[in-house]
């Protein structure tokens, strides 16, 4: 693929995050509110396939599971591809809006968990060796936004150390305080202590964030009782020394491709702003985004 050969791609709108916005199966520029600028995705879920299945998630006909082998020559080509066009073409002017026009990051997300993929290790090299090539290593940030159910991996650790080598970040998903049992939010069965060691493992590894999603269920929005126990859980990681970056707390602002989508609705944006100063009380930052 040549380095400038990068489909047509319409203007990005923070409420559109299509994995096939540039025509590629690995690489997909978003316009972030997170971020605050535009990320380009790594996706290394191409069969939407996850061990998670979080109930706002927007992917369409997600299914349990792993990913597919990843062809990493193609991944590194369609990335080469991108980049290029954004820092020598004019993707910018032709797919951004006004007021977003700067490149944050890139990030492994996408359609599943990209740890579980046995060539994360290797994806993360391939995108320093880009980063290196575009002058962008150090200027711009590494994402991986993980659910971190794979902290414990060996592997993952160490492409972990890899990543903080590249202005790394990490974002760990943490919805709800984790108890023993099953878990509504993500449909899937959690042990508090083993959440705990994750996300050590994570903080230790590379700068960390929380990414919390909140939001309304039939009508309600998550008790006091939740609140509390979602805030005593961030404060006791803080008080066993676990450096948290801060969290970022979000609610919905695309659509629910899941069963429960009709069941769910955005929470109200004084109630969000209460949440992000209880979190902000703990002595965290928060990146609030509605």
């Amino acid at each position: 693929m040549p380095a400038n050969d990068v489909p047509s791609i319409r203007v990005l709108r923070v409420d559109d995050h299509a994995r096939d916005a540039a025509g590629f199966t690995y690489v997909y520029p978003v316009v972030s509110r997170r971020a605050g600028g535009v990320s380009v995705g790594i996706n290394l879920n191409p069969n939407n396939a996850c061990n998670w299945r979080c109930v706002y998630c927007q992917v369409p006909d997600l299914t349990r599971g792993g990913p597919p082998p990843i062809a990493l020559d193609q991944l590194e080509a369609e990335l080469d591809a991108m980049l290029h066009d954004i820092v020598h073409g004019d993707f910018m002017t032709r797919s951004v809006p006004e007021g977003a026009r700067r490149l944050n990051d890139v990030a492994f997300s996408g359609n599943g968990e990209p740890t579980m993929s046995p060539e994360f290790p290797q994806a993360v090299e391939r995108v320093r060796h880009l980063l290196q090539r575009y002058d962008l290593l150090g200027r711009i940030k590494v994402v991986l936004i993980t659910n971190g159910s794979q902290l414990y991996r060996a592997r993952v650790q160490q492409a972990l150390a890899a990543l903080k080598t590249l202005n790394g970040e990490v974002w760990f998903k943490l919805d709800r305080a984790p108890q023993d049992g099953f878990s509504e939010v993500n449909q899937v069965q959690l042990n508090r202590e083993a959440v705990a060691r994750h996300l050590a493992a994570a903080a230790q590894g590379c700068p960390t964030w929380l990414q919390t999603c909140m939001f309304m269920r039939e009508g309600r929005l998550p008790d006091k009782a939740e609140i509390q126990a979602y805030l005593d859980f961030v404060a006791a990681q803080l008080a066993d020394g676990v450096k948290l970056e801060g969290v970022l707390l979000y609610g919905l602002a695309r659509p629910s491709m899941q069963v429960e989508a009709p069941l769910l609705a955005a929470a109200p944006r004084e109630w969000m702003q209460s949440v992000a100063d209880r979190i902000a009380a703990l002595g965290l930052a928060v990146r609030l985004s509605i």
